[in-house]
């Protein structure tokens, strides 16, 4: 099978949960012996190095980028509310890159072209101008449900009018992009069954976030030593950062009240200066680290107070196959096939995060007996090879 996959970054380096999700998806389809020909954007944010990328990938998908400046520009921003065009899609239109995929389109026969998220979706009308292949979007977010969260929980009255705005522009654009599209591999259960609820017509499946299991280290917890927590993402993500602000001004105290020997490591891209600055008892703060496994395999349990996220946590599916214990949010935990207390810990308040820390630094089994739970969740459920057997079998089911 011949596949155009157009992503809106770079799948390496590995940087976030997108490029992960990206990077996994295509190297499982290429195992499952499919053709792939990729085309990404890039950014300021997310730049393009062909030397952070194996040199069999990029013979294999023999991948192209162009840049695009997607920085915002308050003008064009307002100029689209008023218009209700959205302009957080829109800025990813590159006539450049337009040429690009032209140019790809006419010398090459696709079978399918794997749209990478909602930011790729610009390209619809070159695609189907310019060849008949089917198009699949696959569906990292529902991006309108991102922005009502934040909205909802800003205390500022302006910036909660903008970004309800904002969250209506992009449902209205989610809706009619539906129409536009052959069929979606939405990224959760969750989010398949709201797709399916604006009633546009377009085939939908739900095709997890997917991993190599067997590329990640399982060490089981020494009843000996003492819990360390940690918390990692990128500190770009609006929902990451109001997760961290929360964690260190409501949550850390609820768990130091009961050990106050307890530790709490943070890491990931593009800290704040407020956040490098901050001093607070027990904490540690690593910045950008080089390896997110290393990072999360020295420590024992993950938290995750997420309030304001779509789509799935990447960082959770990873943390669980390093038989993490895993403290989230149900927001957080959003998307994933779990059972509480099972396979993952949920708390929806500083005083849960709390009581549920104190449960497991007097029971150091349930640390254990969580892990191994979490690692053979993600062994049955979340194995990249039956994920891509799965995706391919959505792509016939259109030839």
């Amino acid at each position: 099978m011949n596949i155009l996959q157009i992503c809106h970054k770079p799948p390496f380096p590995a940087i976030d949960g997108g490029c992960i999700a990206i990077k996994n998806i295509s190297e499982g389809l290429i195992k499952e012996s499919c053709n792939i020909k990729i085309l990404t954007i890039s950014t300021l944010k997310h730049p393009f190095n062909l030397n952070y990328f194996p040199k069999e990938f990029v013979k294999k998908t023999k991948i192209e980028s162009v840049f695009v400046d997607t920085k915002l520009n308050i003008v064009d921003a307002f100029s689209n509310l008023v218009t209700y065009d959205s302009y957080n899609i829109s800025r990813f239109f590159s006539p450049d890159f337009n040429t690009l995929l032209i140019k790809t389109i006419k010398k090459n026969k696709f079978d399918v072209v794997l749209l990478e998220s909602l930011f790729t979706t610009p390209y619809i009308e070159t695609i189907k101008n310019h060849c008949q292949t089917k198009i699949i979007l696959r569906s990292h977010n529902l991006e309108h449900i991102i922005w009502r969260r934040l909205a909802k929980e800003t205390s500022n009255p302006a910036k909660k009018i903008y970004l309800n705005l904002l969250s209506n522009q992009l449902k209205s654009y989610e809706i009619e992009i539906l129409s536009k599209v052959d069929g979606v591999a939405a990224i959760s259960k969750e989010d398949e069954f709201k797709y399916k609820n604006f009633n546009q017509g377009s085939k939908t499946v739900t095709i997890p976030f997917g991993i190599d299991v067997f590329k990640y280290k399982f060490n089981v917890v020494s009843k000996n030593k003492k819990i360390k927590f940690f918390h990692l993402g990128a500190m770009d993500w609006k929902p990451n950062l109001e997760a961290v602000g929360w964690l260190l001004k409501e949550i850390w105290p609820k768990i130091l009240h009961y050990n106050s020997k307890a530790e709490l490591h943070l890491a990931g891209k593009n800290m704040p200066k407020w956040l490098i600055d901050k001093r607070d008892k027990n904490v540690f703060n690593h910045g950008n680290v080089a390896d997110a496994k290393d990072f999360m395999q020295k420590y024992d349990v993950m938290l995750v107070p997420i309030l304001s996220a779509g789509g799935i946590r990447v960082k959770i599916i990873e943390g669980m196959a390093l038989g993490k214990t895993i403290i989230s949010t149900k927001i957080g935990a959003e998307g994933l096939s779990y059972v509480n207390n099972e396979n993952i810990l949920i708390a929806d308040s500083p005083e849960d995060f709390g009581k549920i820390s104190e449960k497991l630094f007097s029971k150091k089994d349930e640390l254990i007996r969580i892990g191994e739970n979490a690692r053979r969740h993600v062994l049955e459920n979340y194995d990249q090879s039956n994920i891509s057997k799965k995706l391919i079998s959505f792509f016939e089911s259109f030839l």
